[in-house]
């Protein structure tokens, strides 16, 4: 079965920094991209950020791209968002989920449940 966790959510001020971990089960990890994605209160979903299957390729989305970091350990099938400069619109609950294929383009076939980003001062 195929098990995608996320944690390290929380409240953060204007300006902090969080750390989501999302950790993997149920499939060979590193021989596929991963993503993860937010939702916004009363909003659609949004793509954040794509890593490749061996996390040398990673891209962003333009409202993201130089303050979030995304990141993978293959020998702990964990995947990881660094979040720095954080803002109020960056409030959402944020999902990893996993591409079809090794490479960061396409669809998904398996969501985590989500962990809730605030901030706020």
């Amino acid at each position: 079965e195929v098990k995608l966790v996320e944690s390290g959510g929380g409240l953060v001020q204007p300006g902090g920094s969080l750390r989501l971990s999302c950790a993997a089960s149920g499939f060979t990890f590193s021989n596929y991209a991963l993503s993860w994605v937010r939702q916004a209160p009363g909003k659609g979903l949004e793509w954040v950020s794509g890593i490749n299957n061996g996390g040398g390729i990673a891209i962003y989305a333009d409202s993201v791209r130089g303050r979030f970091t995304i990141s993978r350990d293959n020998a702990k099938n964990t995947l990881y968002l660094q979040m720095n400069s954080l803002k109020p619109e960056d409030t959402a609950v944020y999902y990893c989920a996993k591409y079809l294929t090794n490479w960061p383009q396409g669809g998904y076939d398996y969501w985590g449940q989500g962990t809730q980003v605030t901030v706020s001062s």
